[in-house]
């Protein structure tokens, strides 16, 4: 069965930066189970699997635009510490939950200094290139349930 929309897809994957450093990977475990055509997986990759079939081997390198976006230094900002209400050791690498005009958004703290802490926005692969090496492990039909939740169920998908 050929991948496309309203299919449910299990990929094995590695994914590298330019710099050749495995980032992520699902080898030795259960292959990525995605509903295509419903953006669970970044654009590029999605699009390059399209009309591929189980056996079928490919590298895909993905442009920031079509990955996690190119970074916006309008999303690194300076706060004031006082902004951490009750925790007193802020360290750069520290992730908090922050509300924004695009709504709620993931930020890293990057630098701490004086009363002034640091924290970034952007996902931490935005503005890379990235690179996938991909196996197609499985192609079928999603039921009507997954297609109404947008999301795969079951063996390498959501559970409710």
């Amino acid at each position: 069965m050929e991948i496309a929309p309203q299919r449910v897809v299990y990929i094995h994957y590695t994914l590298t930066n330019d710099a050749g450093e495995v980032l992520d990977s699902s080898q030795g475990g259960e292959p990525l189970a995605y509903l295509h055509g419903y953006g669970n997986i970044i654009p590029g990759l999605e699009n390059a699997l399209t009309g591929k079939q189980p056996g079928d081997k490919l590298q895909v390198r993905v442009a920031p635009a079509d990955g996690y976006g190119e970074r916006d230094e309008q999303l690194v900002q300076q706060v004031p510490r006082r902004a951490f209400q009750g925790i007193t050791d802020i360290r750069p690498g520290m992730t908090f939950q922050a509300q924004s005009s695009r709504g709620p958004m993931r930020v890293v703290v990057t630098r701490v200094a004086g009363d002034m802490v640091t924290v970034d926005g952007n996902h931490p692969l935005a503005g890379e290139h990235l690179n996938f090496a991909v196996e197609v492990t499985d192609v079928r039909a999603a039921t009507d349930e997954e297609l109404s939740h947008g999301h795969v169920h079951g063996p390498g998908g959501h559970h409710h």
